[in-house]
């Protein structure tokens, strides 16, 4: 499987945002309708080395500072390749 490694901002948050957010039950963020900026994309063929990846990324400085995150995505398995026969047999 492979894998995506992601380095995003975090989008600061207002606490009455948080407040309505948690009153109403709705989520606060949505990574589907509004993703967060992205300042570094990588991809990983498996799963050791996507961790590897985001492990080295994480060291980043705003990273240990908590102004950007790591994410690490599945992406779906690849398509297999279907070989087409040719239909000329041996004798």
């Amino acid at each position: 499987m492979r894998f995506l490694i992601v380095r995003t901002d975090i989008r600061t948050v207002a606490d009455g945002d948080i407040a309505a957010a948690w009153a109403d039950g709705h989520r606060l963020r949505d990574e589907t309708t509004t993703p967060e900026p992205r300042r570094q994309i990588v991809h990983a063929e498996d799963r050791d080395a996507a961790l590897l990846l985001a492990r080295a990324l994480s060291t980043v400085g705003a990273v240990r500072a908590g102004k950007q995150r790591v994410k690490v995505l599945p992406l779906s398995e690849p398509r297999p390749v279907f070989r087409r026969r040719s239909g000329i047999t041996g004798t």
